[in-house]
């Protein structure tokens, strides 16, 4: 909005505004609206949801020592969104599709993550939607994502050729190109390329909402993320860099680093009252917004495959439960974790909260400079 009338409008008659026009100024301003946003009115979301008895259940075979948690505000993951999507219709253009691509997976992974945490506030207990249901409409979302990327493909404006690091020349192309012209079953040309981004999107926000356990411990690794996601979205869509880099130049995703920026801003925001002890948590309607926007960048920019180093912790976490869950039913009842998700097991070790914490942090920051090294690694 800012954009489209300081630079695209008033531009012509005020030559000083072209400095709008630059991705990284705008990309800047976005994060730090997004942090003022956050520490703004973060007071006032705390307090709106003290008012309104939204707080949070704990579930009962959890570490004892999160007990005392219980009728901390939640749904904070409402500030998130305000602080990331403000931004980003602010000070992106508004104009380039991939864009509203992302700000509406945002929305629609945001939207199944509140009807989860209004299910638990009703009903006072940590039982929301159950899990055919939130898959049912995550799957959903993801595939609504898909299907638009796929006609954007059609139209020369998106390439679904993966991205595979360390191998430059090697990208694999998820169409099955003996169908695309068959009468009346093109469409299943496509089948391949929508399964698998509607699995990278759906685990993106199931890891992240996983991770959700701890103060601070998912918003801390989202803005460690995000800064990567930043930076790898900036290189994709410039023309220098890209070719530097012998990278595929995608010029539509450039604009996508202002919401990145914007998710960086927003997150730091948010984790100034969410860190340890925790004035307020995210909630799902957080942990899967966030989860479903990294994972829509993802898949936009062709880095699908570098998501398990971008999201390292959010990817560990996620097996935990699978290991867990696996074992328990494989083996008659046998754990391989004391609990699951990860971050629990070590807090039955002995770890104290805010170890567990920093130390996650840690493997999120030497997960992300990996991703980043595989940019030159080619």
């Amino acid at each position: 909005m800012l954009y489209w009338l300081l630079y695209q409008k008033l531009f012509p008659y005020f030559k000083i505004l072209r400095i709008f026009r630059y991705l990284t100024f705008r990309t800047v301003f976005a994060s730090l609206t997004a942090l003022l946003i956050g520490l703004l009115i973060g007071p006032f979301v705390i307090e709106r949801l003290r008012q309104f008895q939204i707080g949070q259940y704990i579930r009962e075979d959890g570490p004892q020592s999160h007990q005392k948690k219980g009728g901390t505000p939640t749904m904070g993951g409402v500030l998130i969104a305000i602080s990331i999507l403000v931004p980003t219709l602010l000070w992106s253009d508004l104009g380039n599709p991939m864009v509203w691509i992302v700000v509406l997976s945002t929305m629609a992974f945001g939207a199944i993550g509140f009807a989860d945490d209004y299910i638990k506030v009703v009903h006072k207990h940590n039982q929301g939607l159950t899990g055919r249901q939130k898959l049912f409409f995550q799957f959903t979302a993801s595939f609504l994502v898909a299907a638009v990327l796929v006609w954007m493909q059609t139209k020369g404006m998106y390439s679904t050729r993966l991205v595979v690091p360390f191998l430059k020349n090697f990208r694999p192309n998820l169409i099955i190109d003996s169908l695309r012209h068959v009468p009346h079953l093109g469409w299943l040309a496509f089948f391949p390329f929508v399964i698998f981004v509607m699995i990278v999107i759906t685990g993106a926000s199931n890891a992240v909402n996983l991770t959700d356990g701890l103060d601070g411990l998912a918003i801390g690794c989202t803005i460690i993320a995000a800064g990567a996601l930043t930076v790898l979205t900036y290189v994709s869509g410039h023309s220098v860099f890209s070719d530097y880099l012998e990278m595929q130049r995608m010029p539509l995703v450039s604009e996508l680093t202002v919401f990145c920026g914007a998710m960086v801003g927003g997150s730091i925001g948010f984790l100034w009252y969410n860190a340890h002890p925790a004035e307020i948590f995210m909630g799902d309607v957080g942990s899967l917004a966030l989860g479903g926007a990294i994972g829509t960048v993802a898949v936009i920019i062709k880095q699908e495959l570098l998501l398990p180093f971008i999201g390292g912790v959010f990817i560990l976490e996620m097996l935990s439960v699978i290991l867990q869950v696996g074992s328990y039913k494989l083996r008659n009842g046998k754990r391989i974790f004391r609990m699951a998700p990860l971050h629990h097991h070590f807090e039955l070790m002995g770890w104290s909260e805010s170890k567990v914490i920093a130390r996650f942090w840690i493997m999120a920051l030497v997960f992300a400079l990996l991703a980043l090294t595989t940019l030159k690694l080619r």
